[in-house]
Formats: C-alpha cells, structure tokens, sequence
C-alpha cells in the first residue's frame, strides 16, 4: 500500500518509515525544514498550508497516512494542522491515523481508558485535545491513537538525553511522584503500522504496559546505560498543578485486537 508519513523526520516518524517500508508498503516521509536520510522517499509538507497538503496528497495518492507530525504547543500545526490533514486525506479516501497524547488528561489516580474525555491543562494537551475533535469530526472513519512518552534504544529520546544531562552535572531533577506509561518507539510504530492496516476505528491507547514515575524512568535509563541512577537528583511535583501528575493510560483493549506487544519500560530498558 501507499504510505505517507507525516512528520517523517521525527524519532517516530523515522520508525515508522523503517517499518512500513519492512513490511513492503510503498512509503514516503514529509519533513517541515530538512529532509531526512537518503534512503527514505521525501517531500516537504508544511501542515499550515492548504497548497502543500493539495500538492502532496496529489503527488504521494496515499492509501494510509499517519500523522506522527510533532510541533510542541504551536495551535497552527498541532491542532488546526491535524484538522486540515483529515479534511484532505478524507476527500482522498485515505486512511488516516492520528498521533495523539496522553498529555490531554490533567491525572488522576484512576488509569485513563479510551472512552475518557479529555482534560487538558496544558497549552499542548490543549492543541491535541482539540485535533481529536477535528479528526473525529471530520473523518469518524480515522484511528486516534494516544500514546505516551516514546523512549528509543540509542539514546535519541528527550527523556533518555535529559538523564544524560543530569548525570552530567547539568541543572534540574525527576519527579518522583509523576507517572506515565513509557513506550518504545519500535513498539508503538509496530502498533500503529498494524492499526492503520486493520479495519479498527476510533480512540485507542497505545501506551506502555508499565506505570512508572519520571525518576523510576530515569534510573533505568541511567542502569541500561552504565550511568549511576542513585546519582540522579529528584523531588517531588509539589504544587506545581501546570503539569499532569498521574496519568496512567489504559492499553488493555487495545492490546487485546494487537499482534504487537507493548511493553514496559522495566522490560523494555532491562537492556540496549
């Protein structure tokens, strides 16, 4: 099949290049400032512009799309961006897969389930809330897929490089009372190649198996890559309510309809 992965640059954009292509689907990657490496098929794909997505999607005729496009808080790509992308692709008849966060959900104790509305607190959960919206709206035939934080195998990752700097010297600290549910980028491409191939439909949690607090993260990031984790410092969240504390995403259901095993970060990060 014809595959268009937007955001193609991305640490999961480039997985999903590597496995889509592995599964013999004719692939291409979208980048906003730089292509990517020379082996993949490219085109540039600002999702702010009405004229790139017309020409892209004419161009590419993609069968599957998924939107693995990140742009931080900026409301333009993240959220107005996704609403654009799912207009087009539905007009092309294209399936559409749709990255989403668990930065959507402000915590609570209780783990979060597919059928829970978002309560973002966030600028980004807030950009990502609202291109669920736009997506389901648009296309009530789209995969939404949220995920959590995405750790690689070779320290590209913004959590595995962050303990790096720690244990470096650098300033800051890992909560120790902020969970989330970790998830490796080969498991969560594998995933998301599977579902967009599937007849599935609708939200879906694909985070990791395992409910791990940033500073728990942190220490086996810092054990797999011979760093010292007692080293690495931490307190508590404290009062700080501008970020989420406790969100634990429920992956059961849709593990249950997966191939693709997901995870957890104490299996995941036992070894590089």
């Amino acid at each position: 099949m014809r595959v268009l992965i937007v955001g193609g640059t991305g640490l999961l954009g480039q997985e999903l290049l590597l496995q889509a292509m592995g599964q013999g689907h004719e692939v291409v990657g979208t980048f906003a400032r730089w292509p990517g490496e020379s082996w993949a098929t490219w085109r540039h794909l600002d999702l702010r512009s009405q004229q790139d997505l017309t020409e892209v999607l004419a161009d590419v005729r993609p069968e599957i799309i998924i939107n693995a496009a990140y742009a931080g808080a900026d409301w333009q790509v993240t959220a107005l961006g996704a609403a654009r992308l799912a207009s087009h692709s539905h007009a092309a008849g294209a399936r559409l897969v749709q990255v989403s966060s668990d930065a959507l959900f402000a915590g609570r104790p209780a783990p979060y389930v597919e059928t829970d509305d978002p309560s973002p607190i966030t600028p980004y959960g807030a950009a990502k809330a609202a291109a669920e919206v736009a997506v389901a709206s648009i296309d009530p035939g789209a995969i939404i897929a949220r995920s959590s934080l995405i750790i690689s195998s070779d320290g590209s990752s913004q959590p595995e490089q962050f303990v790096h700097e720690l244990a470096s010297g650098s300033a800051g600290f890992l909560f120790t009372d902020e969970f989330r549910c970790p998830v490796h980028v080969a498991d969560l491409a594998s995933a998301l190649v599977e579902l967009a191939v599937s007849d599935r439909r609708g939200i879906h949690h694909v985070g990791g198996a395992d409910a791990v607090s940033r500073l728990e993260l942190g220490q086996l990031i810092a054990t797999r890559d011979g760093l010292d984790p007692a080293g690495l410092p931490s307190r508590t969240q404290g009062m700080e309510q501008w970020r989420p504390r406790d969100v634990r995403l429920d992956s059961t259901a849709t593990q249950a309809v997966l191939t693709t095993r997901l995870r957890g970060a104490r299996e995941f990060l036992r070894t590089r």
